[in-house]
């Protein structure tokens, strides 16, 4: 079960990031509040989850989940461009 709260925490993390950039630094309501709803689940579910598990594996994976799923979104529905370390340039 508490692999189950963790992968769920790690999938809000990612709701909560891409809600954080659509925000436009909470000036859109409807980002921000969706923001604000998956970061407080999130941490809800990583707290319940770290009843069972350690805390190095439990915040490497909720990290990574989100981490990687914010890679994801970005590139596939705001089309993000994939590029090499160091290749990429500030506009």
């Amino acid at each position: 079960m508490a692999w189950i709260l963790l992968i769920s925490a790690g999938l809000l993390e990612t709701g909560f990031a891409v809600s954080l950039d659509q925000s436009e630094g909470f000036t859109r309501p409807v980002p921000t509040v969706l923001f604000a709803l998956c970061a407080i689940a999130s941490f809800a579910l990583l707290n319940l989850a770290l009843r069972d598990l350690p805390v190095g594996t439990a915040y490497a994976v909720w990290t990574g989940i989100g981490a990687a799923g914010t890679a994801i979104v970005g590139m596939s529905r705001w089309t993000n461009p994939l590029t090499r370390p160091g290749s990429w340039r500030s506009a």
